[in-house]
């Protein structure tokens, strides 16, 4: 895009991790980003380009730093952050842009002994999210009750990535003990496994195709780097392997389903190689490759959802430099007159905002393909709906203590009435001061802007 189209003055986090720092949807673009005192991420409306204001709010709550962010696939306004800290948390980001930092998140998911450092959202069930962390635990959530359905600890050593498959049946890791498995969640159990898709040691990438195979990324024993197609009821021997160059930045596979292109980014490379995946040989194709000249920090991907349908867009990646993010557009060169008759291969329906399924029966056992929407005319983002979390009573799941309830009698009333109204006051003033916080900032970034 033009320069002006860029997101500019962001100080892009410099945490050593291998996830993608960025996430995308059709509303907003969210960044990781370097803050003292904590983790934080800056989030933008995809509308307001240009020089990014240093004042403006960030999202604060975690006390580490945040090393993945995951945009919930059925609401537009929900937001999943995991970090250093041992947590994770889920955020309501609200559709106007905020006067102070956000630093409630609306439930904060503790269940892990070590740092967090994957999140991924289910495919198709509301609310159901996903967690990986360097205590080698998997634990899958019911954000809605902010309680954890199951946890996995099948895992040896590092996780490096997570990813569901179409449906959200299944999911496949890869791991520091080189093995890619394929797991079930409900079932608590690893279904299939294979022992070093690819020879080396450096990290591996695995995700699921539309179709059920497993496209990876990794290292060839002599450090070249190397893609695999590969069929999890049949390990044994690859669709296909590919060996691309020699470089040490792990790819970062990003799909789509409805076109079966993958888009793959390594970090620190300059370039994006995108591969069309198909049912003949040789199965994975290479198209073209995305020359720039700066190295990229990170990678967002917009889901098809977000894509301009009038300009023959089928792809958008938002690369981060160390100061900015630039949006790459993908785009197939057609006549307008041929665009309107040839319009549904590119825009097959594709995947919408609607759940197929609730958590209870996802928990259950159903399985279900996602809700299609038409690209026909482009896709409209609804208005921002709220996430609400029912969290159960602790109380009620702990056992009865043997204390009689006589102990409140009437002597602690007055008591207790005094407590009550010191909480009342104490808040009272709290308000007051954050709005006289408000009201500082306010006047101080007026003369920092020059304005008074």
């Amino acid at each position: 895009v033009k320069a002006d189209q860029s997101f500019d003055d962001i100080r892009v986090s410099k945490v050593t991790w291998d996830s993608s720092f960025c996430a995308v949807n059709p509303k907003f673009l969210a960044v990781i980003v370097e803050s003292s005192g904590g983790g934080a991420f800056l989030v933008l409306p995809l509308s307001q380009v240009g020089r990014v204001d240093k004042n403006y709010p960030l999202v604060v709550g975690h006390s580490g730093p945040v090393l993945d962010i995951d945009w919930c696939p059925h609401n537009d306004n929900i937001l999943a952050s995991c970090s250093e800290d041992t947590t994770a948390m889920v955020w309501q980001i609200p559709d106007h842009t905020p006067s102070r930092p956000i630093s409630e998140p609306i439930v904060v998911l503790e269940g892990h002994s070590k740092r967090v450092g994957i999140i991924r959202w289910h495919p198709t069930a509301r609310n159901i999210l996903l967690t990986a962390g360097s205590d080698n635990l998997i634990i899958v959530w019911n954000v809605g009750t902010g309680e954890p359905l199951m946890t996995m600890d099948d895992h040896p050593d590092l996780i490096y990535n997570v990813s569901w498959n179409y449906n959200g049946s299944l999911f496949c890791t890869t791991c520091k003990d080189r093995r890619l498995r394929v797991c079930d969640p409900r079932k608590n159990e690893v279904v299939a496994e294979r022992l070093s898709p690819h020879e080396g040691i450096r990290p591996m990438r695995a995700i699921f195709t539309k179709e059920g195979n497993i496209f990876t990324t990794g290292f060839t024993r002599m450090s070249q780097r190397e893609l695999g197609l590969w069929d999890p009821t049949n390990f044994e021997e690859p669709i296909a392997l590919l060996e691309l160059d020699t470089s040490n930045g792990v790819l970062l596979p990003f799909y789509d389903p409805d076109t079966n292109i993958m888009y793959l980014s390594g970090k620190g490379d300059s370039s994006i190689r995108y591969f069309e995946i198909t049912e003949e040989p040789p199965y994975v194709h290479y198209i073209s490759t995305f020359s720039s000249k700066e190295p990229q920090r990170g990678m967002g991907f917009m889901p098809k959802r977000g894509v301009d349908v009038s300009k023959c867009e089928i792809a958008r990646l938002y690369k981060l430099h160390e100061r900015k993010c630039e949006p790459i557009m993908m785009t197939v060169p057609r006549k307008v007159s041929t665009y309107s008759l040839l319009r549904d291969d590119l825009y097959p329906d594709t995947a919408g905002p609607e759940p197929a399924l609730e958590p209870e029966e996802w928990i259950d056992g159903r399985d279900a393909d996602p809700i299609l929407v038409s690209m026909r005319d482009g896709y409209i983002p609804p208005k921002s709906r709220e996430l609400k979390v029912a969290k159960k009573n602790v109380l009620d799941t702990r056992p009865a203590t043997r204390r009689s309830m006589s102990v409140i009698d009437g002597s602690s009333l007055p008591l207790l009435e005094k407590l009550v109204e010191e909480i009342q006051n104490l808040k009272a003033t709290v308000l007051s001061q954050e709005k006289r916080i408000c009201d500082l900032e306010n006047k101080l970034s007026k003369y920092t802007n020059g304005t008074v």
